[in-house]
């Protein structure tokens, strides 16, 4: 599966997620690092927020040149936030979105 994964990458493909059994996810598309601690990760990818949730999460690996990050733990949960800011202060347009 992650030699998937590297071959998606090598191929221009951006943005991926790879979880192992709940204990370990490699992702792909990293682009920063917004917070990490032993519960929660909230990163930025090439599609947005992300943020991660779990106990006792490690970093066993971040490369933000090759837009890699690498977490091991008890993962539970994986949530996108929204970062359309296209019509952020114009409340017509978020009431249409």
């Amino acid at each position: 599966m992650l030699r998937e994964t590297e071959e998606h990458k090598s191929a221009g493909g951006g943005h991926t997620i790879v979880i192992d059994e709940k204990q370990r996810v490699v992702i792909n598309g990293v682009e920063d690092v917004d917070s990490f601690d032993e519960n929660n990760v909230v990163l930025l990818t090439t599609l947005g927020m992300l943020s991660l949730t779990g106990a006792d999460l490690h970093m066993s690996r971040l490369s933000l040149e090759d837009g890699q990050m690498i977490i091991e733990g008890d993962i539970i949960g994986l949530a996108y936030s929204d970062m359309d800011t296209r019509h952020q202060g114009n409340w017509l347009g978020r009431l249409f979105r």
